[in-house]
């Protein structure tokens, strides 16, 4: 007589479990972190390296960059977490996750693009020209993670290189917009290396309305140095080209080499061979006068 009771109470008792344990997983949101505290891998950056003209610095990470994305990738290279944050969110900086045990590969990576990366594999992580390419910093190495939580204070390395274009002569009636279009870079990078992975056409357009003249390129060398094969070109509102000239201009990761001179009074020839001079009193600047 007791028997169907018994089984409801039992049934009851299963359906309880389950509710438990679904609100025991809850706090993990869909990027994949967890909220502080709560996991067993705990990361906060620390510091991030700057490069001024004078010296190698640290500053802190929401004076360096505007957006850092943490992933964590297991070891066949598959990403099993990942958060993006922004400047401004509660909590910038730091970030959470609940993990089984074992070995991962943890990257982390901070910029100002206009958006996130893709990051579904460390070995390719690729920004887009409709993203637009800024200073990148990147923290990446292997973590053992147990039962234990543990917390990493981590710092960021500058993995790109710059190409600082000044235009020194007024412009022309007309030019509304400079493009800049270069190759021998690289779009993406590989976590593993820091290195540029792909052969990019990367493409930066700036508005010239407000007088702008400098212009900052950025680009992920495949080796320490190379040379990018820039090309500029100068638009009026309908997209006319006024004036073109074509740049060789060698570069070196985590240094800024400067391009600069009278762009729009080169009478002889839209190629433009430069002379490079290396100024040793600066650590991480060569400067060009074309």
């Amino acid at each position: 007589m007791n028997t169907k009771p018994s089984s409801l109470a039992h049934c009851l008792l299963v359906l309880l479990a389950l509710l438990i344990c679904a609100c025991e997983k809850a706090y993990i949101d869909l990027d994949g972190e967890t909220p502080a505290g709560k996991g067993n891998l705990n990361i906060s950056v620390f510091q991030i390296e700057q490069t001024p003209f004078t010296d190698y610095t640290r500053t802190a990470a929401a004076d360096a960059c505007t957006r850092l994305n943490f992933a964590v990738y297991n070891t066949a290279g598959t990403r099993v977490k990942q958060t993006n944050q922004q400047l401004g969110n509660a909590g910038f900086g730091s970030a959470s996750f609940q993990l089984e045990e074992g070995t991962y590969q943890l990257v982390i990576v901070a910029h100002s693009s206009n958006g996130n990366p893709t990051m579904t594999n460390p070995a390719k992580i690729q920004f887009t020209n409709a993203q637009g390419f800024s200073d990148t910093f990147l923290y990446s190495h292997t973590v053992e993670v147990n039962d234990e939580a543990q917390s990493l204070q981590v710092s960021l390395n500058r993995i790109v290189s710059l190409c600082r274009f000044v235009i020194t002569d007024d412009y022309p009636e007309g030019v509304t917009r400079m493009r800049f279009k270069y190759t021998g870079g690289s779009g993406a990078f590989n976590a593993y290396t820091g290195f540029g992975c792909v052969k990019s056409t990367q493409t930066v357009t700036f508005d010239v309305a407000t007088g702008k003249k400098q212009f900052d390129l950025y680009t992920f060398l495949h080796e320490t140095t190379g040379v990018i094969e820039l090309e500029v070109t100068a638009l009026d509102a309908a997209d006319n080209v006024l004036n073109q000239r074509d740049f060789r201009v060698p570069m070196q990761q985590n240094k800024i080499t400067w391009c600069e001179g009278d762009y729009f009074n080169d009478d002889d020839s839209h190629n433009s061979t430069v002379d490079i001079d290396i100024n040793t009193k600066w650590d991480g600047e060569i400067r060009i006068t074309f």
